[in-house]
């Protein structure tokens, strides 16, 4: 089955095509086409380039300087930035702070932090995990006391992405104990070098730094910094999540990997035949195009739903599960395909030691994407979602 596209969509998609090739730098491109890490200085030039042409905000209203697009524009822009290698918009500004700041933000505060989200002035970062409130996130410990005109805020928040580059974050941070654990929790906005913040690397499994934890002692913030009403932060939270579970599903990058999955089966060889020939193996290959094929269109889906206005359901945490679960079926069918030239770990000099490049792209995606079940909320309380809704329902 395939998506037909409106001939004005689809005139949209050949705009998306034309602007990656004129105007992705093409040392971008190769560390995209590499699976190689981007710098700070290599995102940040591609947020300044999508700004220019006014495609950053893909997600707010055409009156807070965003596109306005529909669902399925937005879902082409993502597949074609995918396909062309394009870095992915780092979402923690852009796709999970505006909305918030746009639906509950003051007017102070959608004038203050939006304008410096766009031009990038501020790179933010999530502080919403915990050691011990990972995907049960309402038994966070990190509190936030009032004296007077400030909040001063102790405690940790862990598993901080890209938290060496922002200079600011948006926690949740408990105001109060009483009554049930969501109902004291607060969203406040912290300016990262303010006195008493200490952000520490976690490395993962393949060796890259991604990842942070961050301690706070004793930090001062104003309380204009919280935002809508103090102890209301779980309903932003869960706002929140609704959206970035949505994001999370990967669609366009999963097209992508597919794609190079698909190549690579062409000119692999094993017991003599091509390896796309192998019944076994073309048989899981189908079923997860079949799969992908399936989310993209449930993807669509949600994006229109969000479009019109209104926080996705259960169905986010139904894509979050499909999304990542399906990108490390296609990361292990890529090692496998690659059988003993996927065996090494990615170092800085394995490109050297006469492996093809496909081997270091395959390890590195394979171990990257053991994360991908975990964060965002873990699969497993992910199926807790739906099933309680069910249950409501």
């Amino acid at each position: 089955m395939d998506l037909t596209f409106t001939p004005e969509e689809e005139a949209f998609r050949q705009d998306v095509r034309a602007f990656l090739k004129d105007s992705l730098p093409p040392e971008i491109e190769a560390k995209g086409a590499r699976a190689q890490e981007l710098s700070k200085a290599d995102v940040e030039q591609w947020h300044a380039l999508l700004n220019e042409r006014g495609w950053l905000a893909v997600t707010w209203p055409v009156e807070h300087g965003g596109t306005g697009w529909t669902a399925v524009q937005r879902h082409i822009f993502e597949e074609e930035c995918a396909l062309g290698n394009a870095p992915r918009i780092v979402p923690f500004g852009l796709n999970m702070l505006g909305p918030v700041v746009i639906k509950f933000g003051s007017d102070e505060q959608k004038s203050e932090i939006l304008p410096r989200i766009l031009d990038g002035s501020d790179w933010w970062c999530q502080g919403y995990s915990e050691p011990g409130a990972g995907s049960d996130l309402a038994s966070l410990k990190t509190r936030a006391v009032r004296d007077g005109d400030e909040y001063v805020i102790n405690g940790q928040k862990t598993w901080t992405t890209l938290g060496q580059h922002a200079n600011r974050i948006f926690c949740l941070v408990r105001t109060s104990v009483d009554g049930k654990p969501q109902q004291g929790i607060s969203f406040v906005l912290v300016d990262i070098d303010t006195p008493g913040i200490e952000m520490r690397p976690i490395t993962l499994l393949e060796g890259s730094h991604e990842v942070n934890e961050v301690f706070f002692t004793d930090v001062r913030v104003p309380v204009a910094n919280l935002v809508g009403e103090e102890n209301q932060g779980w309903t932003i939270a869960k706002y929140l999540l609704t959206h970035e579970r949505t994001n999370i599903a990967g669609v366009g990058f999963a097209t992508r990997d597919l794609k190079k999955l698909k190549e690579i089966t062409t000119t692999v060889r094993r017991n003599g035949k091509i390896l796309c020939e192998d019944p076994i193996f073309a048989a899981q290959l189908i079923e997860v195009e079949a799969d992908l094929e399936a989310m993209r269109i449930t993807n669509l889906r949600m994006l229109q739903k969000a479009n019109d206005g209104a926080a996705p359901g259960p169905e986010a945490s139904m894509l979050k599960i499909k999304g990542t679960v399906i990108r490390q079926r296609i990361s292990a069918l890529y090692r496998m395909a690659l059988g003993p030239h996927a065996a090494g770990v990615p170092t800085d000099g394995l490109e050297h030691d006469g492996l093809p490049i496909e081997a270091v792209t395959a390890t590195s995606l394979y171990f990257n994407n053991r994360k991908l079940s975990i964060y965002g909320g873990s699969n497993e309380i992910q199926r807790n979602i739906i099933s309680g809704d069910i249950f409501r329902g």
